[in-house]
């Protein structure tokens, strides 16, 4: 499935012509007088393909490029972009780039991050696997995906449609320490989403595959089927009693809970003060087993990356270790405010893996005895400063071991200090489709709130 040679030599052409103007950004920064300078290059493409009901919808081919360049004069930072790569359009953005830092305050954390900290080892982490498919392809996999869904059960009387997507992009980040970095990178995807209904309504549920090499997606059909028997195992949905009770998040609804972890201890969070994790580093904050392991070189990773927006070498470490908070997620800029030292984290994380202590989900669900699986929370309820958490919910009610029926419309509340401190079981079951790899999260106790 991978692109000729001819192809492939041109990406490496694409990145040594990029590694070449980015230099060339740098020199002129500094002939402009900026004591330090940095500039990020991209070269994106793509195709998304939209049917439903057995109808292309959309075909949707992207091209896009873009230059960003920010400079220093001192403290004092401008920044300036452009999606123009001809030289005038450059040279235009360096000066608006100039203009704009002689013209703001000075901030005494604004700068690069430290040479001595810049990356110097590149690793193939096997990020580059471009898709050799056409337009008329893309509409075959998705009609082949979505007809799978339909025909899996006659309760299945419609159809959001399917989805085709793939991309690939190569971008070179530069700064005025020498550093220069090259990436590219692929990514693929499969989604179906159904509608099933029967005499209390209907239902609506997908599926998605989304992977960095075409290989490694699930098929059409079995995206498709998946898709349909979400959808259906949803009708006969009850009411359920307000309650407290134990909650077990299914693994794409459990990696949110990391997420709201990884806001709560990032810089700009701990600088404004608007975090409940406030202080809590080197605090126990989860139960003692509990693990949660930062990994930038897992192979084919979501976010694997050699380094961070800064060029700062990224490395695998512990951000939870043995339940305490080992360090906060920063870049250069919001540790120099909080008087530490980057992690290597400007632009976010990396892959989180977060070990397992328990069996798959039926093993969860067995464990759990009575209680409320979640598989979708929606809504925007969680309060960071306070860690509040209430969300909608929709999901099963389980009772001896076992689903019992499926139900909607409640609302699961705690607090994410407690919250953390109640996890019970972390299962095998790894969705491995985001760079936040966890299996079913089970807290003792929620308050789920019903008719």
């Amino acid at each position: 499935m991978s692109l000729p040679d001819t192809n492939l030599d041109s990406a490496r052409a694409d990145m040594d012509r990029l590694s070449t103007l980015a230099r060339d950004v740098i020199s002129r920064c500094r002939k402009k007088g900026a004591s330090q300078s940095e500039v990020g290059l991209n070269l994106d493409q793509g195709l998304n393909v939209n049917v439903r009901m057995g109808e292309v919808e959309t075909v949707e081919h992207t091209r896009d490029r873009g230059v960003s360049i920010t400079v220093y004069f001192g403290n004092r930072k401008g920044s300036a972009s452009t999606a123009d790569l001809q030289p005038e359009s450059i040279i235009t953005t360096v000066e608006q780039a100039c203009a704009i830092a002689r013209h703001t305050e000075e901030d005494p954390a604004a700068g690069l991050a430290d040479a001595d900290l810049m990356a110097t080892e590149f690793r193939d982490l096997e990020l580059w696997h471009p898709w050799d498919i056409d337009a008329n392809r893309a509409i075959a996999l998705g009609i082949e995906c979505e007809a799978a869904g339909r025909e899996f059960d006659s309760r299945i009387s419609n159809s959001d449609g399917a989805s085709v997507g793939s991309g690939q992009s190569i971008s070179v980040y530069a700064n005025s320490h020498g550093f220069v970095g090259r990436e590219r990178s692929t990514r693929h995807s499969l989604s179906c989403s159904m509608i099933a209904e029967d005499a209390k309504g209907m239902q609506r549920d997908y599926w998605y595959s989304s992977t960095r090499s075409p290989d490694d997606l699930e098929s059409a059909a079995e995206v498709g089927r998946r898709a349909a028997e979400r959808t259906v195992r949803r009708l006969g949905v009850r009411k359920l009693a307000t309650r407290d009770c134990p909650v077990l998040y299914t693994p794409e609804v459990a990696r949110g809970l990391v997420g709201h972890l990884v806001g709560a201890i990032s810089g700009g969070a701990l600088y404004r003060k608007a975090s409940f994790l406030l202080d809590q580093q080197g605090q126990r904050i989860f139960p003692e087993w509990f693990q949660i392991v930062e990994d930038p070189f897992s192979r084919r990773g979501h976010a694997s990356g050699n380094f961070d927006a800064e060029g700062v070498a990224a490395r695998q470490s512990d951000l939870i270790r043995d339940g305490v908070l080992s360090r906060y997620v920063l870049g250069s800029y919001s540790a120099r405010k909080l008087g530490l030292a980057t992690t290597g984290n400007a632009g976010g994380v990396h892959n989180l893996l977060i070990k397992s202590n328990a069996g798959d989900l039926d093993a969860l669900i067995r464990e759990m005895g009575e209680g409320l699986l979640v598989t979708e929370a929606m809504g925007q309820g969680v309060n960071t400063v306070t860690g509040d958490y209430s969300r909608g919910a929709a999901g099963f009610w389980v009772e001896n071991g076992a689903i019992a029926y499926p139900v909607d419309e409640v609302t699961i509340a705690g607090n994410l200090r407690q919250m953390f401190q109640d996890i019970a079981l972390v299962g095998s079951d790894i969705d491995a489709r985001s760079h936040i790899l966890t299996g079913s999260i089970l807290v003792s106790r929620m308050t789920v709130a019903g008719s």
